[in-house]
């Protein structure tokens, strides 16, 4: 399915509008009720009157709930059903057909029945009773029922049984982020390997170093790929550290915190069923309050991602300058190229895997903008503004996991190193200079690399030259291998 699908064509006219709840009922619609009064809904829909009135109010963006927020919620509704059958709240018929619902959810189908815009009421309550619905008219069909008909299994009474938006929707967000987690953890340290690789084969490869994008000491391209590896490890092991407390759950906190209509013993066995059915090491809040009110550990998480963002945008950046050219840049490093780089140019060739993974950390930041705002919106016992925070925390970590691994399979596997024209720099560089400071000095070493730019001379014939030094001891001094290493040159071996 589709991260952006847009609201079905038949609801087009609720999208406008115009649902005209005194029409009666017809081949295409039905009339349900509720609190509000009467409301059609597309006859052949398994959502209900809630989500058709979600449909009418919010006709936004056209953007849906991720498909991760949607199995996550489903996995709870789930869980939180196996819980009431276990205690005997819910009648076991009703309780297994909810059940198998869900699971056929799970596996993939009525994914086009979640169909609630991104932008929608406050705390996401539109988004729990689509599922709400979804499962009851499916239930019911399985006893035999018909869809709108809830006689058989209620949306609120079975399927939203001893819980509420306000902790279904943070369950399910923290669920659903743990989830994409894991593989943008994984993509993370698959990059970073690819980067570890490519600095041990490239461990002998000399360059001039850069600081403030100009000649810098001496360095191996082996250290500056390795440099890279360590980052984005450090950024996933951050992130997982960051991740930890999203497996803090207020299930059966119900509205405010207090458990009402829940229990302590609905809230084990539910939190026990879900992590089960995830595989995810979740246990209940020590304060449920707490979860309840606030998002800071999703804004926390956030934090991580925007930091393994940032990180990896600096690494993109960095690539497109190393491979800058091929004639008239650096040229140090070649990527490989995916497609053609200009509709004028022939031949020109773009690093267009780089400048992709640019945009998609932009993006990512910009996410986290968002969730910082949502995040402290947020008033006396619940943050109502989830649904965006929940939207923009799955899709940051989606695209920079699809960032990631489109940069390590179609760039960094297959770059090639330049080992000359890297070489070639080096040589032309003034920088090496900086090894002569602890033998001649500061002032004096700072004259030397300033001739040696106006007058094209070497440092080594500039030193030769005046009789500073003897050649013997300026192989020592200058031998580039032995700058790459820690200590002062010409004291000791390599």
């Amino acid at each position: 399915m589709s991260r952006f699908q847009h609201t079905p064509r038949h609801n087009a006219h609720m999208a406008s509008g115009a649902n005209d709840s005194t029409a009666g009922p017809s081949p295409e619609f039905r009339i349900e009720r509720d609190p509000l009064g009467e409301f059609r809904v597309p006859a052949h829909a398994y959502y209900g009157i809630q989500t058709a009135r979600a449909l009418d109010n919010f006709p936004i963006s056209g953007l849906r709930a991720a498909p991760e927020l949607v199995e996550a919620t489903i996995q709870v509704k789930k869980a939180v059903t196996l819980a009431n059958v276990a205690l005997g709240r819910l009648e076991t018929g009703i309780g297994n057909a909810i059940v198998a619902a869900a699971d056929e959810v799970l596996a993939g189908a009525l994914r086009d029945q979640f169909v609630v815009d991104v932008y929608q009421a406050g705390a996401g309550t539109s988004h729990n009773m689509n599922a709400n619905e979804v499962l009851a008219n499916r239930a019911a069909e399985i006893l035999g029922g018909a869809r709108g008909r809830y006689e058989v299994v209620h949306p609120n009474d079975h399927v939203n049984m001893g819980q509420s938006t306000n902790d279904v929707f943070p369950t399910a967000t923290r669920v659903a982020l743990l989830t994409v987690t894991a593989t943008l953890v994984a993509e993370t340290r698959a990059l970073a390997a690819a980067f570890e690789t490519l600095a041990a084969a490239n461990a002998d490869v000399l360059k001039v170093g850069r600081t403030h994008l100009q000649d810098a000491v001496p360095m191996t391209l082996g250290q500056e790929f390795g440099g890279y590896g360590a980052c984005l490890d450090q950024a996933a092991a951050e992130l997982v550290r960051a991740s930890e407390a999203l497996k803090e759950l207020n299930l059966g906190a119900t509205a405010v915190g207090t458990g009402l209509n829940a229990g302590d013993d609905q809230t084990h066995a539910a939190v026990g069923y879900l992590a089960a059915q995830t595989g995810l090491d979740l246990r209940p809040a020590v304060n449920r309050f707490r979860v309840t009110q606030s998002m800071g550990d999703v804004l926390t998480w956030s934090g991580a991602v925007r930091r393994l963002a940032v990180e990896l945008s600096k690494i993109a950046s960095d690539l497109r300058l190393l491979n800058m050219g091929p004639r008239a840049g650096l040229g140090e490093i070649s990527l490989p190229a995916v497609q053609p780089g200009s509709s004028i140019m022939p031949g020109k060739v773009n690093p267009s895997v780089p400048e992709m993974v640019n945009q998609v950390c932009f993006q990512v930041v910009g996410c986290d903008a968002t969730i910082a705002a949502a995040t402290e919106a947020g008033q006396l016992e619940l943050n109502v503004m989830m649904p965006v925070i929940a939207w923009n925390a799955l899709h940051a970590a989606v695209i920079l996991r699809n960032a990631l691994r489109v940069l390590r399979t179609r760039s960094i596997e297959g770059l090639q190193v330049n080992a000359g024209r890297a070489r070639e720099l080096l040589d032309r560089s003034t920088a090496v200079a900086t090894a002569l400071s602890p033998y001649l000095g500061y002032a004096a070493t700072a004259a030397l690399a300033k001739e040696a730019v106006e007058s094209g001379r070497t440092i080594r014939e500039l030193v030769e030259s005046r009789g500073l030094m003897d050649a013997t001891t300026l192989d020592r001094i200058l031998s580039v291998p032995a700058m790459t290493q820690p200590g002062v040159p010409g004291t000791r071996t390599r």
